[in-house]
């Protein structure tokens, strides 16, 4: 099991990611979702790692950034992350 959950918006974001980049290479599709999960696994063991950010939100988030153009938000207070 993961140390991670995510928002059903999340799930949605993720399944229009994959499906954007299928439509020209499955297999690129395939690799950009293992990478972002590969950036989940190290938020989910170090979850101070990202960056507040007070210009988009006043509820505590970090963010951290998966393959330069893909932005995570996350509460790194709540378990799982």
């Amino acid at each position: 099991m993961s140390g991670y959950a995510f928002h059903p918006e999340a799930v949605a974001d993720l399944d229009e990611i994959w499906e954007y980049i299928a439509e020209n290479n499955i297999d690129a599709a395939d690799r950009v979702l293992a990478d972002i999960f590969s950036t989940l696994d190290i938020l989910a063991q170090s979850p101070q790692i990202g960056h507040r950010r007070p210009d988009l939100t006043s509820r505590p988030l970090r963010f951290h950034v998966a393959r330069d153009e893909y932005l995570i938000a996350y509460a790194p207070e709540e378990t799982p992350l």
